[in-house]
């Protein structure tokens, strides 16, 4: 399954009030406690649901999982569309967008993001979620060099970049390596790309 079948409710109808509020309830309880280790009869237990009301939202536990994964990264996507929203400077948007990068990582523990980059269908709804966000940073560059506040680079290749640089934080590498907060390393990414991009008028 990937993550955009994730999304999409069983059957094509809508999710239920019921729904979308367990599916919170799930996501809150996996970014805290991982989802690898538990059965849908812990789930059930968990949530106060029936394995049912489980089976509604996903067909099995490693869809289940695929679809919160997915519900938590396009929550992130949305509220950073708000955020942008209605900015024109590209400096100060690539600086929202990766300090609401941050504040919404900062959600996760260790479990969640460990499950993801060990269960093969989550990491790739977490890999389509780095891309996009490499394509919003293209996007934001692009912007910033056609209004003269950024010199001219190879957008692309600074995006593809940040890209990796976004994964290693949200991999953990960054933050273990340099002893940094997500939210630290993403302050410091934010910086690195608005100096190196700065105009040299």
């Amino acid at each position: 399954m990937t993550s955009r079948e994730a999304l999409r409710p069983p059957g094509g109808k809508a999710l239920t009030a019921r729904q979308r509020a367990l599916l919170a309830e799930l996501e809150e309880l996996f970014l805290v406690e991982g989802f690898v280790h538990f059965t849908l009869d812990d789930l059930a237990a968990k949530t106060h649901c029936s394995k049912s009301t489980l089976y509604a939202l996903a067909p099995s536990k490693e869809q289940l999982a695929v679809r919160v994964v997915a519900h938590y990264f396009k929550g992130a996507a949305d509220l950073l569309d708000e955020r942008i929203a209605g900015i024109e400077d590209a400096r100060e948007i690539i600086g929202v967008y990766l300090a609401g990068i941050a504040e919404y990582l900062n959600r996760a523990h260790e479990p969640f993001m460990r499950d993801i980059n060990d269960f093969a269908p989550a990491r790739a709804a977490y890999e389509m979620n780095s891309r996009a966000a490499a394509g919003k940073i293209r996007s934001f560059i692009a912007k910033g060099v056609a209004d003269g506040v950024f010199r001219d680079v190879h957008a692309t290749l600074i995006a593809e970049m940040a890209g990796v640089l976004i994964e290693a934080i949200q991999t953990g590498v960054i933050g273990s390596r340099a002893g940094v907060t997500d939210a630290e390393a993403f302050t410091a990414l934010s910086e690195l790309l608005l100096g190196g991009l700065a105009s040299r008028d």
